[in-house]
């Protein structure tokens, strides 16, 4: 389980970092290395999955959230 809430906080990050570069630069990441193909569209519903997942597991585990260690 710890693999995966790994794997969705990276996806996590890589999305916050990609909206931060369409905000600042208008420049998508995920279209300039995929292109606008069905993959550009997994990986936009891949890190929104893990954007649900993080808020639910920061909701429902207050007491023990997992951090590096």
């Amino acid at each position: 389980m710890r693999n995966l809430y790994v794997l969705f906080l990276i996806l996590t990050i890589v999305g916050g970092i990609n909206w931060g570069l369409i905000g600042l630069f208008n420049f998508d990441l995920v279209v300039t290395l995929f292109g606008t193909t069905i993959l550009t569209k997994l990986v936009h519903i891949l890190i929104g999955v893990s954007a649900g997942y993080m808020l639910y597991h920061t909701i429902t585990h207050k007491d023990t959230l997992m951090v590096a260690s």
